[in-house]
């Protein structure tokens, strides 16, 4: 049997790239020629995670994963060999977003599969579809002092070959017989809505035991939605009064029925630093964005007026998208739409929740059936009116949440000194995000920081950004893994301690990854520094030798620009832009502006985390 499950987008990918699924986006998959009509465990996994969807896979390889690395060099899934098992995974996961294909990650034992901890905790913390495949070693060979040992005698079973907070599923093979079932389960984990993150761990000498032909499973799944009846409550509800609708990255496949029902109800939206382009931020509903980075608009717009409801899409509601703040909480209940059962009432657990389990493209495509056609009334002018909502954002909010227009309305540049956040982010804005269809990611620290506050998206697909697990180096490999993937143009805003911590320019150069990085060197990990100064606490040792990365980048093999003055910006954009292979933009960051993220700054004073000078109120 073959697996098959309907494809993603028949009618084409979309040009700025796509939205990740709710479920695997393949159809019928060609398996790999295997040459021996009995292949060996590697040969038939590999077969059988080619017919799920895998068309990438990132790892470093090792003699007790000799194997696995054989059986893809056969097989139709490209295979990257990359400098660090940990940026194999962040690569891997960017890949899966990039394109909706579920990922492979390939390790040696012990230190390989290690390394690998932190990028593959963010693939699930982020909600990738990934499966990783690790080598093990021999039953025989167990506590004897082998070579790179992973068994019971050297790291802890529980957690890294078992499901729990790191693996949805997770095991170590001890017979070839076992296959069929491993694969069976992977496929049912790939095919649910939501993250899956599988881990397999193979025996070296079960690598090469032969098997039968394989057979793969057809496993279907069915995103969840809501009864008629539950459905007909929730449109009483939110129609009854007024409601704000706060959206997140869970809804990122559902853009256009969620502006097709805001626009019918009437409704503002606002949302989370990961949901940004969800919702078009130029659209006149669109309040802004909240949490790390976020803007000032959405606390004051719902203070001055406080809605019965907020519809809740797709956002865990955690500290960096609300920190936990009271002026989001709705006069009557939180509706809190999302594929995973125990996510609603998480955030706000003291304030009345409905929790509603189901996917949110169906669940908006049910609303906008079932929302009452009275609700919306047409003035004589053909202008739209609508019961129940919240009155339009005053004129100066509006306009403090909307992209500049046009280049001359930005900072204008000055001759001297370094590059200021905005003057960057604007160029940012103006030569890579409207012209064209990059993909942008910001990396944790200041870059996320002021790339949630300044960049503008139009559409989901275009923006990533990690501020719950929030690793240092996610994006620094991600870009690499997105770039090769999309087979298309993918850009990092990064700090240079990211840069020092965890690249893979060398990678991007053996690919021909279209990749370009776009460094805030301050030589400093700056958003620390910054904030243990806000908090009146003494920042230790922050400084970072200053680097040239366009010297090492072209030591690698790769192009780059150093950018000195802000006059020199866009030329050195639009060189990026235009590069065909990897490229790094080295800019002479300004230092001395804190980041837009005080929010956070209180969090952590309200955690305790102050100085004896007190920080910041």
């Amino acid at each position: 049997m073959t697996f098959a499950i309907p494809p993603l987008y028949p009618d084409g990918v979309p040009a700025s790239g796509p939205a990740p699924p709710s479920t695997p986006p393949v159809g019928p998959q060609p398996a790999s020629a295997v040459a021996s009509p009995s292949p060996n465990v590697s040969e038939a996994l590999v077969t059988m995670l080619a017919d799920l969807g895998v068309r990438h896979a990132f790892g470093v390889i090792g003699g007790a994963a000799a194997k696995l690395c054989d059986a893809l060099g056969a097989s139709p899934i490209r295979f990257v060999h990359c400098r660090h098992e940990a940026g194999a995974a962040f690569a891997a996961a960017e890949a899966y977003f990039a394109t909706g294909r579920p990922a492979l990650v390939v390790t040696t034992t012990g230190p390989g599969l290690l390394n690998a901890l932190t990028g593959i905790a963010a693939a699930r913390a982020e909600g990738a579809k990934m499966v990783v495949v690790s080598a093990s070693t021999s039953a025989a060979l167990r506590g004897r002092g082998a070579s790179q040992e992973t068994s019971g005698y050297t790291l802890p079973l529980d957690g890294l070959f078992t499901a729990g907070a790191i693996f949805h599923y997770g095991v170590m093979m001890e017979s070839a017989a076992e296959l069929d079932e491993v694969v069976a389960r992977v496929a049912g984990g790939l095919s649910r809505p939501g993250g899956f993150v599988a881990h397999v761990a193979i025996p070296t000498d079960v690598q090469g035991a032969s098997v039968a032909p394989p057979r793969s499973p057809r496993i279907l799944s069915a995103a969840p939605r809501c009864a008629a009846d539950a459905m007909e409550e929730y449109v009483r509800m939110l129609s009854g009064g007024p409601f704000v609708v706060w959206v997140g990255f869970g809804a990122r496949h559902a853009s256009a029925e969620l502006r097709a029902f805001a626009e019918r109800a009437g409704a503002r939206v606002m949302s989370s630093p990961r949901g940004k382009g969800v919702f078009p931020e130029r659209h006149p509903l669109f309040l802004g964005v909240t949490g790390l980075g976020g803007h000032g608009d959405p606390e004051e717009y719902l203070r001055a007026n406080r809605p019965d409801h907020v519809l809740v899409l797709g956002t865990r509601l955690g500290e960096s998208t609300s920190y936990w703040q009271q002026d989001f909480v709705p006069a009557r209940a939180f509706l809190h739409v999302d594929i995973d059962p125990q996510v609603p009432g998480t955030a706000y657990p003291n304030v009345t929740t409905h929790a509603i389990h189901a996917d949110t493209k169906a669940f908006l495509a049910d609303l906008l059936r079932a929302w009452p056609a009275a609700h919306v009334r047409t003035t004589a002018t053909g202008e739209s009116e609508y019961e129940g909502s919240l009155p339009p954002p005053p004129e100066s909010t509006v306009r403090a949440v909307e992209p500049r227009a046009a280049a001359s309305q930005a900072p204008p540049a000055r001759h001297e000194g370094p590059v200021r956040a905005g003057v960057l982010m604007d160029a940012i804005q103006r030569v890579v995000v409207e012209p064209r269809d990059a993909l942008v990611m910001a990396e944790a620290g200041n870059a996320f920081a002021w790339c949630n506050h300044h960049l503008r998206f139009s559409e989901p697909g275009r923006y990533r950004v990690s501020v719950n697990f929030g690793s240092m180096g996610h994006f620094t490999t991600g870009v690499v893994g997105a770039a090769i993937a999309r087979q298309g143009k993918v850009v990092a805003v990064v700090g240079d301690g990211s840069m020092l911590m965890n690249c893979e320019v060398s990678t991007a150069v053996q690919h021909g990854a279209r990749a370009v990085w776009i460094v805030l060197n301050d030589a400093a990990y700056g958003m620390v520094d910054q904030g243990m100064r806000a908090l009146g606490l003494r920042p230790t040792d922050m400084a970072i030798p200053r680097v040239d990365f366009v010297m090492l980048a072209r030591a690698i093999g790769a192009d780059g620009a150093r950018v000195e003055r802000e006059e020199e910006l866009d030329r050195a954009l639009e060189d990026a832009m235009a590069a065909e292979g990897p490229f790094v933009v080295d800019v002479n960051f300004d230092p001395s502006e804190p980041g837009p993220w005080m929010r956070r700054i209180h969090a952590l004073i309200a955690q305790g985390v102050r100085g004896a000078s007190g920080g910041e109120p």
